[in-house]
């Protein structure tokens, strides 16, 4: 009978269905996180964190996830099978936005209440420096390359590029007024920043760091003064933007070649942030106001379903599981 036993166990791992990929929500006012199936776009589960969580981001395996717990003063490291808080890593005061080096240890964090980017190892959990940026720092983003991080400060009205091997502050770069979020383009050349107040987005020639486009946003019907772009997702082949658009209920959709406006989805109440599935063929608006997701198609633009979730959600952030295809079929992160 042994001998069949090899058999039947891999009959039962054929037969064992296959895990989807699973899209991770902030709430800020719950202090909770919303797990929603990326296939069936119902809530999984929900798990208590830290006070007012907002930034939230994967480790490069998806076995860890990164959570800025901002009332807190903590990033919290959490196992996302349990929902279980491992250990928090020292933040610096009012953590917001994060992001995570290439080389899967380094995060740079703005801290909105001093005035400084903190630079965390969190592997050894040690701060490795707290570079003073901008008044009111927020956004935050590292090149593809990991040379550059840059943060954005809301009141200073600056993007302030750091040098990540000396980890110093070596320029800045005016933009639009009340900057919230910076985006690297996949090949590194460009730098989008979304100016909340001003209404537009910065388009930076990183080699110069200079502007080289602004964009400007009209929806008829709506003010100017609901026009607040906030989060950027690039699309998978590049050739899109999606601009969250605040209080005027809008993501907008932008030619990255043009820097055309080319269409505006009508989503959820202050659409705050933005995630895309490992496929690029799903993305996920967190709508503060209402207290939901909207789920976009990616290819038509079209809004396909809207997820309860708790309240303000904030963050996003798409876990990549073993069975998540890209648009050419391969496993997604599979070597070309």
């Amino acid at each position: 009978m042994n001998r069949f036993v090899p058999l039947a166990v891999a009959l039962l791992a054929f037969a064992t269905p296959a895990r989807s990929e699973e899209i991770f929500v902030t709430n800020e006012r719950d202090n909770t996180i919303s797990v929603i199936d990326g296939e069936s776009f119902e809530v999984l589960r929900t798990f208590p964190v830290g006070r007012r969580p907002r930034g939230v981001t994967f480790a490069k395996d998806g076995k860890s996830l990164y959570v800025c717990a901002s009332d807190s003063d903590a990033v919290q490291v959490i196992d996302p099978e349990t929902g279980q808080v491992r250990h928090d890593l020292p933040s610096g005061e009012d953590p917001e936005q994060f992001a995570l080096a290439p080389d899967g240890r380094t995060l740079f964090i703005a801290n909105e209440e001093n005035a400084t980017t903190t630079v965390v190892d969190a592997q050894t959990r040690k701060v490795l420096a707290q570079i003073d940026v901008g008044i009111e720092p927020e956004g935050m983003a590292v090149s593809p390359d990991g040379r550059l991080a840059v943060t954005t400060s809301e009141t200073t009205n600056m993007v302030h590029w750091i040098d990540t091997k000396t980890l110093q502050a070596i320029d800045a770069t005016p933009v639009g007024q009340r900057p919230r979020f910076a985006a690297f383009s996949a090949d590194g050349t460009r730098l989008w920043a979304s100016s909340e107040i001003g209404g537009t987005v910065s388009v930076i020639d990183v080699a110069s760091r200079k502007v080289i486009e602004t964009i400007d946003f009209a929806v008829k019907g709506i003010a100017a003064d609901r026009i607040q772009p906030v989060g950027i997702q690039f699309s998978k082949d590049g050739r899109h933007a999606f601009v969250a658009l605040g209080p005027s209920d809008r993501v907008a959709v932008v030619d990255t070649a043009t820097f055309k406006v080319e269409s505006y989805i009508l989503v959820g109440r202050r659409v705050w942030q933005l995630a895309l599935n490992a496929a690029g063929t799903r993305l996920f608006t967190t709508n503060g106001v209402s207290g939901d997701v909207t789920v976009i198609d990616a290819g038509t633009f079209k809004p396909i379903r809207t997820v309860k979730v708790g309240r303000f959600p904030w963050g996003a952030a798409a876990r990549p599981m073993a069975n998540a295809k890209a648009p050419d079929g391969r496993a997604a992160g599979a070597t070309p």
